[in-house]
Formats: C-alpha cells, sequence, structure tokens
C-alpha cells in the first residue's frame, strides 16, 4: 500500500529558523510526502515557517484558535489552551489540513518544536 500524502501540523515559537523546522518535520516523518505545512495563522507569516514550507515544497495552511479548536484531537492541552486559546496547534491543524483524515503521527516534540502528521483524504481541499 502506498505511503500516504501529509498534511503537517507545527506548533512553533517566534523567531524558529527553518532549519530548525525542516529537521523537526523530517525527524518525525521521515521522507514521507508532505502536501501542506499547517499552524495558526499568527505563525504562518514567520519567516522561518514559510521558508521551511519552500524547502519542503509544501503549500502553508493557517487557522485561527477557534478553528483549531473545533477540531477533536487525542492530546490537548490545557497549558496551550491557557497561552494561546486553542487546546492543540499541531494536532489540530494536521486535521484540518488533511480535510480531515486520521492522525498518522500524534504530536511530537523536537527540540521545542511541535510537530503531528494527518493523511491527507483523497481529493480533499482544506
Amino acid at each position: 500500500m502506498p505511503r500516504p500524502e501529509l498534511a503537517v501540523g507545527v506548533g512553533l515559537r517566534p523567531g524558529t529558523s527553518a532549519d530548525d523546522i525542516v529537521a523537526a518535520v523530517r525527524e518525525v516523518v521521515g521522507g514521507a510526502r508532505i502536501v501542506r505545512l499547517a499552524t495558526m495563522e499568527r505563525r504562518a507569516s514567520e519567516p522561518g515557517f514559510i521558508s521551511a514550507a519552500e524547502q519542503l515544497s509544501a503549500e502553508i495552511a493557517a487557522f485561527s484558535a477557534e478553528e483549531l479548536e473545533g477540531a477533536t484531537v487525542p492530546n490537548p492541552s490545557g497549558r496551550v489552551a491557557a497561552a494561546i486559546g486553542t487546546s492543540s496547534v499541531a494536532e489540530a491543524a494536521a486535521i484540518l489540513a488533511s480535510g480531515g483524515g486520521e492522525l498518522v503521527v500524534l504530536k511530537s516534540i523536537v527540540s521545542g518544536i511541535v510537530v503531528a502528521a494527518a493523511a491527507i483524504l483523497m481529493g480533499e481541499e482544506f
């Protein structure tokens, strides 16, 4: 069975470098084909995030805290919710950017960057 195309959700701090984001994503998903790199709106304009998406040949997907909070995730965080208004960034962004696909990688933290991945549903646009 072919490996699914992925939507990868990323939670990151301001100023995170593209190299760090790409390294974290590749550590978590290996050589899988990444179609979309997703995060919350206020991080999607970060230069490191934009450059990471370019390096991964991935579309950028950005979601508001309200949209992210509407996604059902297996690992919500009260601490994150108190800080930014949503209990999940990486897992929720991956699910939303995949068109509602199943998480194939639960959130993992690599060097302070949170990464999760969901399989893109065939023919789905986010």
